[in-house]
């Protein structure tokens, strides 16, 4: 998958709304949003922040991230809460790093990016498994990097 197509669809399902409320945060204008929106997915994809999210422990008892009640309960809410919180603070030093960006206000953005990111991630995944595909998860990037944390591609 690349960085480029998984840019666009993260910006068409976050939206005008959305965007604009990142670019309020991290206090630029919407071009600004999108250039976070894709350095943001660069990072995921990068094996710094693949290192930082093996190395950094699954908060406990942290309040879950505000997106993150979107994605639903049962299986999905309390583990994709938990591994939310689990990568968010890699993803925003690494983008925070990237962008000279206060790291406070990338936080904040990637709390209302995160659970965007996951449901195209998860779209892309019933696609490919609608098509009879598994090749998502073995390409390494962003699919890979969800897919070991998920421990997907496990023989």
């Amino acid at each position: 998958m690349s960085d480029d197509s998984m840019q666009k669809d993260v910006l068409s399902e976050l939206g005008d709304d959305k965007l604009q409320e990142i670019a309020g945060l991290l206090g630029t204008d919407t071009a600004g949003a999108e250039s976070f929106v894709g350095t943001t997915v660069s990072a995921l994809s990068g094996s710094e922040v693949q290192e930082a999210v093996a190395d950094t422990p699954v908060p406990q008892p942290e309040p879950q991230l505000e997106g993150v009640a979107a994605l639903g309960g049962g299986l999905g809410g309390a583990m994709m809460g938990g591994m939310l919180a689990k990568m968010s603070r890699p993803i925003a030093n690494a983008v925070a790093k990237k962008t000279g960006l206060p790291a406070a206000s990338v936080t904040r953005g990637i709390e209302i990016l995160l659970p965007v990111i996951m449901a195209v991630v998860t779209k892309r995944a019933a696609a490919g498994k609608a098509a009879g595909t598994t090749g998502a998860a073995k390409s390494g990037g962003l699919g890979g990097l969800l897919g070991s944390l998920l421990g997907g591609g496990k023989k």
